[in-house]
């Protein structure tokens, strides 16, 4: 998803539009329980394999962070609100089986608080939302939408947070 191809100068991301962001992850809350934590972070791994093989799924990029070392997550940029949705309750995908265990298990007292997962979930309006990056590969929100040169976007934030696409509210892309 990203390039390790380093743009020389400054930079913006070319998103149009509004910005789906997910930030998704877990914290192992007894590291001895290593079962639990480890199968919650496979399954994280393998549906970001399951997402990379299925592009129309629509996850547009996606970056890997640590909090410490007992938390970690994934920032995930998609095309849609509609699109995260769809994946996240299509019955053939990785995540609708993963949450189905999740709450089995949750409802039948097998849950002990070993790991803890998360998520928030942001739609972000064109207009809040700005980007600014210097001798940088393609990263983050510049590697999900595409990266151009900063004054295609205005040479401040308040410019860059003013601009706005070609494309009229509402209208489809």
């Amino acid at each position: 998803m990203a390039s390790h191809r380093i743009v020389t100068g400054r930079t913006a991301a070319d998103a149009e539009g509004e910005v789906v962001v997910l930030l998704i992850g877990m914290r192992i809350n007894h590291f001895r329980a290593v079962r639990q934590w480890a199968a919650a972070m496979l399954a994280m791994f393998r549906m970001l394999a399951e997402l990379k093989k299925a592009p129309e799924r629509g996850l547009l990029g996606r970056v890997l962070l640590t909090a410490s070392p007992r938390t970690y997550y994934v920032v995930q940029y998609w095309e849609s609100k509609e699109k995260l949705y769809a994946y996240a309750s299509a019955p053939d995908a990785l995540h609708h089986r993963a949450w189905a265990l999740v709450n089995r298990m949750e409802r039948d007292g097998k849950v002990r608080g070993h790991v803890g997962i998360w998520h928030e979930a942001y739609v972000v309006p064109e207009g809040s939302y700005e980007s600014i990056y210097g001798d940088m590969p393609p990263f983050g929100l510049a590697a999900a939408h595409g990266q151009v040169p900063v004054v295609r976007r205005g040479r401040s934030a308040k410019d860059r947070f003013a601009h706005r696409s070609a494309k009229a509210p509402g209208e489809a892309s």
